[in-house]
C-alpha cells in the first residue's frame, strides 16, 4: 500500500540559510583553530592579509576596509609589530599617517597562512569533488555579492580574539 504524504507533513530538511549558518559557524571555529597553530587569531590574519594586499596602506584605511574601529586596528597592529610581522613607516605624502608594511617575517608568515587557508578550504569542503567545489564557490560568490558583502573581508572575525592581547584564546 502506498501512502500519500501531504505537503504540510513533508519534512523538507533544513533550509539553505540554516545550513549556511551552521557550516559558517563550523568553518569559523576551524579557521580559528588553524590560526592558533601559528599563534594568531582570525583578526590578526585578516589584518595581515589586508596589509599584504595593500602595502603602504594607513591604519585608518585598513580599519575602513575591515569595518573595524581604528583603535582596534592599532591594538592588533601593535601586537603584530611587536612580534616582528608588520612595520609602520611614515607616509611620505602625509607624515601624520603610518604606512603599514609586512616585514620579511610577515611575508613568510603569509605563506604559512595561505597554506593553512588551503588546508582549511579542503577540510570544510571535504566530500565534494573539484567540480562541485567550483560550483559551490561560484554560487556562494553570487550570494555574497547579492547580500552586499565585501570581498575578502569576513565580518565575523571582528568578534573573535576580542582582546588584542589574547593570543592564547583563538576564539576570544
Amino acid at each position: 500500500m502506498v501512502f500519500a504524504v501531504s505537503a504540510a507533513n513533508q519534512d523538507p530538511g533544513d533550509s539553505v540559510a540554516f545550513l549556511l549558518s551552521q557550516l559558517g559557524h563550523r568553518a569559523t571555529i576551524l579557521f580559528a583553530e588553524e590560526m592558533a597553530t601559528v599563534d594568531l587569531t582570525p583578526p590578526h590574519a585578516g589584518i595581515l592579509r589586508a596589509i599584504a594586499e595593500n602595502p603602504g596602506a594607513s591604519q585608518q584605511a585598513i580599519a575602513r576596509q575591515l569595518g573595524l574601529l581604528p583603535s582596534r586596528v592599532v591594538a592588533f597592529v601593535d601586537e603584530l609589530e611587536d612580534r616582528g610581522y608588520v612595520e609602520r613607516r611614515r607616509n611620505p605624502e602625509d607624515r601624520r599617517l603610518h604606512a603599514l608594511h609586512l616585514t620579511a617575517s610577515g611575508k613568510k608568515l603569509m605563506g604559512k597562512i595561505a597554506t593553512l587557508a588551503r588546508q582549511h578550504d579542503r577540510r570544510v569542503t571535504a566530500g565534494l569533488d573539484p567540480s562541485q567545489r567550483d560550483t559551490l564557490r561560484e554560487l556562494l560568490t553570487i550570494l555574497a555579492r547579492e547580500n552586499g558583502l565585501t570581498p575578502h573581508v569576513h565580518p565575523g572575525f571582528r568578534t573573535l580574539g576580542r582582546g588584542a592581547n589574547s593570543r592564547s584564546t583563538p576564539a576570544g
